[in-house]
């Protein structure tokens, strides 16, 4: 049976006044006689050496060095009651005992106390057998022994109580302070997406009245370049190719429009159960058969029996949508795997399905881990940034969570966590507007 931890912090310490206080007492026992033996004053020199060591021995030593100590106070005080009395059973100084008692109660369990308690009245009564050679043992003389042993499984047994009950509180003070650690880690992360919600907020509306205010404008451009167009059917190459790019760059223009709008449009969730992998599979299947660039290889992991997750399937589409086609992009130049996991889990008490996107790509700077998920952020060289925004958007509206890791392999490792239990939340009266 391995010793349990100690109530005092085992290792290197400094000196201090309880040190002293020790050393006091110590000395207060080397003056009292018998004064000449100077075999006392040596053991009681070693004793005071192991009581100020023991806290380093033991930071050494978690494992044995508990057993040592106890070991070398037993034999240091059996030794001690060989020279303080011609009959070491009537020594004066038996109760030197109780220091490997008390150490024992401290360091060990209860049964390993009782253990060792056992042994420490063994080394004491070993005097017995010489004494009983010279003298003859009263019944009061056995009352005597008998009641010293007794207090000693006393002591041993008041001291381990106290030691028990100090390792449990302990315990306790470090749990609670685990989760009070982690529920400051999930205050500030909620913190933290609050204040990104109310950027997303601020940012929609601003959106959505300049894309409606852009497009208006963009319409008109594109119908004068076509009309344009049309007239330069017969006229100079260079003045058709440029009316060309006017239009190629309306397009490019109002796709950009489109993906504002849909970033700022209110989101409307209406989830309905759904087997997610087998919505996963299908944008797997969709992406890889659109894909130009190098070979990405699909890995799967799915638990088996797996529950329906209430689901609004157009808007979880999207954004794995979203997800594979970064990944994808993210292995465009040197191919790779995309390993795509699903599984069950359980976040703050909530029982959900996670679903883990991890690729070998560049992965996400360090500086911009945290910033991924906000509208212009981006590690592509085009692309303005809307997109991770739009699935933090619609996994929020799934009241989920999402987040970024570094993969396995070295890139990027996006999960995504549904709870399976629908929450409803009130719609808000308005919506944005703009004309």
């Amino acid at each position: 049976m391995a010793p349990q931890p100690s109530i005092p912090e085992a290792g290197p310490r400094r000196f201090s006044w309880l040190d002293a206080l020790w050393l006091l007492f110590l000395v207060g026992l080397a003056v009292l006689p018998p004064r000449g033996e100077w075999h006392k004053q040596v053991i009681l020199v070693a004793i005071g050496i192991v009581q100020l060591l023991e806290g380093w021995l033991i930071g050494r030593l978690p494992r044995r060095g508990p057993f040592y100590v106890v070991v070398l106070k037993i034999l240091l005080a059996t030794v001690l009651i060989d020279h303080t009395s011609d009959i070491g059973i009537n020594s004066s100084y038996y109760p030197i005992y109780y220091l490997p008692i008390v150490t024992a109660a401290l360091y060990f369990g209860p049964w390993i106390t009782l253990l060792w308690t056992l042994v420490t009245s063994a080394a004491y009564s070993s005097y017995l057998y010489p004494a009983l050679q010279d003298y003859d043992l009263t019944a009061s003389g056995y009352a005597e022994l008998a009641l010293r042993i007794m207090f000693f499984f006393m002591a041993a047994m008041l001291v381990n109580r106290f030691a028990q009950d100090s390792r449990r509180q302990t315990r306790l003070y470090q749990e609670l302070a685990e989760q009070l650690a982690e529920t400051n880690r999930q205050l500030k992360q909620a913190q933290a997406e609050a204040r990104r919600s109310e950027r997303l907020a601020a940012l929609g509306q601003l959106s959505a009245g300049l894309a409606h205010e852009i497009r208006n404008p963009l319409g008109v451009i594109k119908g004068s370049a076509e009309m344009l167009t049309q007239k330069l059917q017969g006229a100079d190459e260079l003045a058709r190719e440029l009316a060309g790019y006017i239009s190629t760059e309306v397009n490019r223009l109002s796709a950009l429009v489109t993906q504002f709008l849909n970033f700022a449009r209110p989101l409307h969730v209406d989830p309905h159960p759904a087997d997610i992998t087998a919505l996963l599979d299908r944008v797997l299947k969709n992406v890889s058969e659109h894909w130009k660039g190098k070979p990405v290889q699909i890995e799967r992991d799915y638990a088996s029996d797996l529950p329906l997750v209430p689901l609004d399937e157009s808007l979880c589409e999207q954004a794995f949508i979203n997800l594979v086609q970064n990944a994808h992009e993210a292995m465009e130049e040197r191919g790779g795997t995309l390993r795509a996991e699903v599984a069950r889990a359980v976040q703050n008490d909530i029982d959900g399905v996670l679903v883990r996107l991890s690729d070998d790509g560049s992965g996400v700077p360090d500086a911009i881990r945290e910033e991924i998920f906000n509208p212009f952020v981006t590690t592509k060289k085009t692309g303005v940034g809307l997109g991770l925004s739009i699935v933090s958007q619609i996994v929020d509206g799934h009241h989920g969570t999402i987040r970024v890791e570094s993969g396995p392999q070295g890139g990027a490792s996006f999960t995504v966590f549904f709870p399976l239990e629908e929450v409803s939340e009130p719609q808000p009266e308005t919506e944005i507007t703009a004309g």
